[in-house]
């Protein structure tokens, strides 16, 4: 087993609809394993997104991973449209979105598609 730690920061501004901002992360390994290779990576996650009245949000970010070890970035963006709707009064929101790297590994892949289900309880 390995663990890592690391800071997490994330900054956000909401105006009406619209919310921007950007997440980032950094990981070291603090164990050591003969199975594992030591972790030294760094996540970065800029965003932006709108939300209509209706609860339907359109949203852009990166995800972007450097592993400082081997010196790879992978870079995909995505684009994704969710709802929120309610089902026997539970509300529960719906994503579908697309994927596309800008940079990736060399065996990774060029694009891809995300389904989410997420299932939300408000106070």
């Amino acid at each position: 087993m390995s663990l890592g730690l690391g800071p997490t920061v994330v900054a956000l501004r909401q105006v009406g609809g619209l919310t921007f901002g950007g997440l980032a992360n950094h990981i070291w390994s603090v164990t050591q394993s003969d199975d594992h290779e030591e972790v030294n990576a760094t996540f970065l996650q800029p965003f932006i997104a709108y939300t209509w009245p209706t609860a339907t949000t359109l949203t852009l970010n990166a995800e972007s991973s450097y592993d400082w070890n081997t010196q790879d970035w992978s870079v995909p963006v995505n684009l994704s449209v969710s709802q929120v709707i309610k089902i026997g009064g539970q509300p529960i929101q719906l994503q579908l979105g697309g994927r596309y790297y800008i940079e990736g590994l060399d065996d990774g892949p060029e694009w891809g598609l995300r389904l989410g289900v997420t299932f939300l309880f408000p106070r």
